[in-house]
Formats: C-alpha cells, sequence, structure tokens
C-alpha cells in the first residue's frame, strides 16, 4: 500500500504531539488522517496506517446511536458472514419499496458499503455480539413508526412492505409476518405447525414487521438469545403474554441458502438453540391462555 507523504507526516506529527504529552493536538492529527481516508493505530514503537472503512464499527451494539432515517418504515437486517448475498438481499428491498434499510453487520461488513446512501445505514458491531442486542436495536433505536426485522436470506420479490403496513395501521395486530404458526399442544409445546394465513402464535425472524410504539412497551427479544433460532418463538410468545396479536400473511417474498443455520457451527447452533427452547417451556408451557384461538 503506497500511502501519500502528507500523511506520513501528519501520522509522524501526532507520534510528537503524544511524546510531548500534548493530547489535544495529537486528536486533531488522528482528525485530520480520518479526513485524509486513513486510521492510525498504535503499535509498539510505533503507528500503522490503514485505509479507512467507509463505516463505523463498535464494540457493543449497546454503544449505536439512535437511528434516524426520515422514513415511517425501516427494514432491519443483521448480517453475521455471507455478505455478499446479504447484498443482494438488501438490493432487492431497494428495488421494490421505498422503505429504509438498517444493517448491523457483525465483524467485516465486505462490500455492503456500496449500497450506503441517505435511506441506508450500516454499522458494524464486533464478532461475537448477541443476535437478540442487535435486533433490539432496531426496536428501540430506529425513529420509523413501523419497523422489520428481516433476515439476509430473504428476498423481496415484490412489495411486501405496503401490505403489512396496511395491517399494522389498522390496529388490530401489533406484529405481522411471513411465516409462523400455532404451538402444537400434542407435541407439549415442542413444536410449532404452520396453519397459513391467519392469525397465529408466533412468528418467524426470516420477516417480521411491528408496530414499534407497541413493542416498546412489550420490551424487546432475550438478550440471553445470542443466536437467532427460536428467538423469534420467544418474543412471540412474550407479544402474546402482553395482549399483542400476531398475523401471518402472504407476501413476495422468497428464501435463498439459510446460512445462519445451514452453514453455522452445529454444536454452536443446536447448544444455543436448545437454551433459547428450555428457556421458553420453563415460561409459557402450559399457558394456553395466551395462544390464538387454535384453527
Amino acid at each position: 500500500m503506497s500511502i501519500p507523504d502528507s500523511v506520513t507526516q501528519l501520522a509522524q506529527a501526532r507520534m510528537d504531539a503524544r511524546a510531548a504529552k500534548d493530547f489535544k493536538l495529537a486528536d486533531k492529527y488522528r482528525e485530520d488522517l480520518m479526513h485524509a481516508g486513513y486510521e492510525v493505530v498504535d503499535v509498539a514503537g510505533g503507528y500503522e496506517l490503514k485505509p479507512k472503512k467507509p463505516y463505523i464499527t463498535l464494540a457493543y451494539p449497546r454503544d449505536i446511536r439512535p437511528i434516524d432515517l426520515e422514513n415511517d418504515v425501516t427494514v432491519g437486517i443483521i448480517v453475521d458472514g455471507f455478505t455478499d448475498d446479504a447484498l443482494e438481499t438488501v438490493r432487492t428491498v431497494k428495488a421494490n419499496s421505498n422503505c429504509a434499510v438498517a444493517i448491523i453487520a457483525i465483524g467485516d461488513a465486505g462490500a455492503l458499503f456500496e449500497e450506503m446512501d441517505k435511506r441506508t445505514y450500516l454499522i458494524s458491531v464486533a464478532t461475537g455480539a448477541s443476535w437478540a442486542d442487535c435486533a433490539n436495536v432496531f426496536l428501540e433505536k430506529v425513529a420509523s413508526k413501523y419497523v422489520v426485522v428481516m433476515d439476509p436470506s430473504t428476498q423481496f420479490t415484490g412489495d411486501a412492505i405496503t401490505p403489512v403496513v396496511d395491517e399494522l395501521a389498522k390496529g388490530q395486530y401489533v406484529a405481522v409476518g411471513w411465516h409462523g404458526g400455532l404451538v402444537n399442544l400434542e407435541d407439549q409445546w415442542r413444536s410449532v405447525d404452520d396453519k397459513g394465513v391467519g392469525e397465529v402464535d408466533v412468528l418467524f425472524s426470516y420477516f417480521m414487521a411491528f408496530n414499534r410504539e407497541a413493542m416498546t412497551q412489550v420490551g424487546g427479544f432475550n438478550p440471553r438469545a445470542v443466536y437467532y433460532r427460536n428467538a423469534d418463538i420467544e418474543f412471540s410468545l412474550k407479544i402474546r403474554q402482553a395482549g399483542g396479536k400476531l398475523l401471518q400473511m402472504n407476501l413476495p417474498l422468497t428464501q435463498g441458502r439459510h446460512h445462519g443455520y445451514h452453514d453455522a457451527d452445529p454444536d454452536y447452533r443446536d447448544a444455543q438453540s436448545k437454551k433459547t427452547f428450555d428457556r421458553i417451556l420453563e415460561k409459557y408451557r402450559g399457558k394456553e391462555a395466551i395462544l390464538s384461538p387454535r384453527r
């Protein structure tokens, strides 16, 4: 990597300012370097210069500031690897709707920065961030009236936003989604049966649209759900326990390879999925009064 002499001079000037304990001046030089397109990293005996990423990386999802994309609807997507597939998903969302898109990348964001514009927000958080903590950012810090939490394996084939917003605006349902179902009582709550369109007990996070104000009253996803699987079931039952209704709809969506399941470490996937499902059974099993009518 060829670094311009002017950048190297700024970096050295910052080192000299630090050696003189003039930290205010050193910070100014750091900002000058950022404006020049470089990040400076202090290492033993000196520094390293790296091209500045076009997006911010934070240690924890909780450090993300409020997100206001000046849109009534924001689609939130959590990306943990396989960024090329996620990039295609983002493009299908933007091609088929006028909504805003907020992306949280766990680790490297890859080429997702190519989609950054006035209605597309991108930030990355350190590897190991909890899925639930990221999802709660969308519910707690996005300024939109309606928020969609969507998996990067799901793609738009048409306008999936207008029909869900129309349903949410009626006020009968606080959450609307693409796939879901009814808890199987004969199976002791250990499975969910897809009964098609209608009121359901649970929705899956392939695509879940919320009235955000209603969700602030319910509370968010369980922060102990570090992995996505079953976290949506747990949250759905939490909504129903609070008196909210959920609707499953047919929507113009399709699903590609679900990397978050098929390409995850199987031991990690199964262990984390079981932890969440054990919580579900402990907290909700037997509470049939919170469930939707059987059909």
